[in-house]
């Protein structure tokens, strides 16, 4: 391997490493961004599940029904609201469980299965830092590694075809000699 491509390789996986530390920053600020969205839909559904207590033994949907069965189409449009402000609370409620784990299963809910409003505004308002922390380093030393080792395989499958395509380049030009 030529001094060059070595230096390439080190800067690759610098790189690598750096980017790599992000993945568990990037995780807490969707989880931070959940927990916020939750806590103001929760804030802003509480006096509805007052009066769910008061008039339906706490059952919003039965709140939700004897709004709709209104003649009244005021209150018909608010049990509307209301389930969208319900659904919209049970969706963070969701979030916020399915993040309460190991990194990579927060890190493939954040990229496959999340919210995409949420995650989209998190990778906005994104600022990147160089995290020291255990997750963070782990994180970021897989990462380069992986990416080392891909080009790695990469670089022998390209040398192997070399190898044929020159072997197979040198036995047509002799047959054709």
């Amino acid at each position: 391997m030529s001094v060059l491509l070595r230096y390439v390789m080190i800067v690759i996986a610098c790189i690598c490493l750096l980017a790599g530390m992000q993945l568990p920053h990037l995780a807490d600020q969707y989880a931070k961004r959940v927990d916020a969205t939750l806590r103001e839909v929760t804030l802003n559904f509480q006096p509805f599940l007052i009066i769910a207590n008061q008039h339906t033994a706490g059952n919003v949907e039965a709140l939700i029904a004897m709004h709709r069965q209104s003649n009244v189409a005021a209150f018909k449009a608010e049990g509307d609201a209301i389930e969208r402000m319900y659904q919209r609370k049970l969706r963070f409620e969701g979030e916020a469980k399915a993040l309460q784990t190991h990194l990579p299963g927060r890190l493939w809910h954040v990229a496959f299965r999340a919210d995409p409003d949420l995650r989209e505004q998190t990778l906005i308002q994104y600022n990147a830092t160089v995290p020291l922390t255990q997750e963070a380093l782990i994180a970021g030393g897989v990462v380069a590694l992986l990416m080392l080792l891909l080009l790695e395989v990469a670089m022998a499958v390209g040398r192997r075809l070399q190898a044929v395509a020159t072997r197979y380049i040198n036995h047509r030009w002799r047959g054709a000699a």
